[in-house]
């Protein structure tokens, strides 16, 4: 399995709006899901982890996608707090 989560965007934070479990390789259910949150919350973007749980997405989107631009990241989902090391 891997965790997919999508998020907004705004200039200075990157907020995680959703989280969603996907078997591995699944891109057609990735796609259908992304699509689903640009409509309904309009999302920015999104990634599927290779990883168990939401946590470490969270940490992996903090560290692939919020750092290198100096965003802030808020997880709206879990609540999750990223290492900021």
């Amino acid at each position: 399995m891997a965790t997919l989560l999508i998020w907004t965007v705004d200039g200075t934070t990157l907020t995680i709006i959703d989280s969603q479990q996907v078997k591995d390789g699944d891109q057609a259910a990735i796609d259908a899901l992304f699509k689903d949150a640009v409509e309904r919350d309009g999302a920015d973007n999104g990634c599927a982890f290779d990883v168990d749980w939401h946590s470490d997405a969270v940490q992996r989107t903090y560290e692939e996608y919020a750092r290198p631009f100096g965003l802030a990241l808020v997880d709206d989902v879990e609540g999750h707090t990223p290492t900021t090391f």
